[in-house]
């Protein structure tokens, strides 16, 4: 037996034991780990990036855009597809596993004491990790919300907020406006702000938001610098983006027209982050080419996986297969956490699909998984073909017999599970 993989398994399993409970939402916990580790997120820059969808897809961006100016780059990300290392990396390369087992080890005494959720004990060994291996900066995603999410400890060099939809709404509010508000609270006084989302009168209170909390400087995508002529095909979106008094195109790998908007957010976030930094900006028509997020419209052979895991996260995937072509027929193999809107979900994937199989991954933990039963009901209410299997092994080969192409959606466990029997690796090329 392996002894070093016995004891990261063991490691993690004191880690998503922590899961237990839910989320707990405050800074003063993962403020008192941080200074026992002696504040380790003090020592580097960093650039903050929040968001119901797409904030993945700018810090990827980001990440890769400084990497190709030879930065040394930290990037904490979640949730993980695969393996748990996937959320704290440096220059693409996860966090090693004896280092997980080594944090563990040293702090759990306190993390037990100052009573540590998972995700703040893992945020606070990212922080520990970047100042350890000395990245020169890092993009740190948040988690849930931001206000009171436990990465809104740090001080950045710039915020950015990429869009806003109906999700979480049992913390962070049953509206648009009041999930921005909570999503808002990582804009912070003299420190330049940058808003992506595409809904005009969201991002207006958005901008409000961080003019109240005193950012230094306001960046709209959307008003000061609009993206146009959006091309999206198998192999990346094209488009024009309009800033400072001229129009460049660019063109990111990443699939959908939304990934635009995304580009556009992490392009401004980098150039309001400050010298040295923003010079990679200004290389971005050959970096972009780099870019890449496991999990995104990502296409395997005649597979396709997207994270997808709310309405508005589906209604972008849908529009983008409407784009791009697909043999046919397309059978959606769907699993949805029990906590999301999966009606809507399912009603939206129903117009570009031909045929459900719905399952459940073995990653969900038993409480958060959703009624089979009831979905295949609902699936038969408006005649849409579908048949469950509870078994995710026979699920997926029934998903894909017979299929022109197979789109595996409805949550990272989803994708993540899926990937794994498939072989498809988590990590970014």
């Amino acid at each position: 037996m392996d002894v070093s993989l016995t004891s990261y398994s063991a490691a993690l399993d004191y880690l998503f034991a922590r899961v237990s409970g839910g989320w707990k939402l405050g800074l003063d916990t993962t403020r008192a780990l941080l200074a026992a580790l002696g504040d380790p997120h003090e020592r580097f820059p960093t650039i903050h990036v929040a968001g119901t969808n797409g904030k993945g897809s700018v810090v990827s961006t980001i990440d890769a855009l400084l990497r190709a100016q030879g930065w040394r780059v930290g990037r904490y990300t979640s949730p993980h597809l695969i393996d748990f290392r996937e959320r704290i990396c440096v220059n693409g390369e996860p966090i090693a596993q004896d280092a997980v087992v080594d944090f563990i080890s040293e702090w759990t005494p306190v993390v037990e004491r100052v009573g540590a959720t998972f995700f703040e004990a893992t945020t606070c060994m990212a922080f520990d990790h970047f100042a350890r291996v000395g990245v020169d900066i890092a993009v740190i995603e948040v988690g849930l919300g931001g206000r009171l999410d436990a990465t809104n400890v740090i001080t950045p060099l710039s915020t950015g907020v990429t869009s806003i939809g109906l999700d979480h709404m049992q913390y962070l509010g049953a509206t648009r406006a009041l999930i921005a508000g909570e999503k808002a609270g990582i804009f912070k006084p003299r420190v330049p702000a940058v808003i992506g989302e595409p809904d005009p009168e969201i991002r207006a209170l958005l901008a409000a938001h961080a003019r109240a909390a005193g950012a230094s400087e306001v960046l709209v995508i959307g008003d000061a610098w609009p993206v146009d002529d959006i091309v999206v095909d198998d192999t990346g979106t094209s488009f024009t983006l309009h800033a400072h008094g001229r129009a460049r195109r660019l063109r990111t790998p990443l699939v959908g027209r939304y990934q635009a908007g995304n580009a556009a957010t992490a392009l401004a976030l980098l150039e309001l982050a400050g010298a040295p930094y923003a010079a990679a900006a200004d290389h971005a028509e050959r970096a972009l080419a780099g870019v890449s997020i496991p999990g995104r419209f990502q296409r395997c052979g005649d597979v396709i996986f997207d994270v997808a895991h709310n309405p508005a996260g589906t209604a972008m995937l849908c529009e983008t297969l409407e784009t791009v072509a697909t043999r046919r027929p397309v059978v959606c193999l769907l699993t949805v956490l029990r906590d999301k809107d999966w009606r809507a979900m399912m009603t939206t994937l129903a117009g570009q699909v031909d045929r459900f199989v719905l399952s459940a991954p073995p990653s969900v933990p038993a409480d958060r998984a959703w009624a089979l039963d009831d979905a295949v009901a609902f699936a038969r209410e408006h005649g849409w073909a579908a048949v469950a299997d509870p078994d995710f092994d026979r699920a997926l080969a029934l998903a894909r017999d017979g299929a022109g192409t197979t789109l595996v959606t409805g949550s990272f466990h989803t994708v993540g599970d899926a990937m794994a029997r498939l072989q498809v690796s988590p990590l970014p090329g």
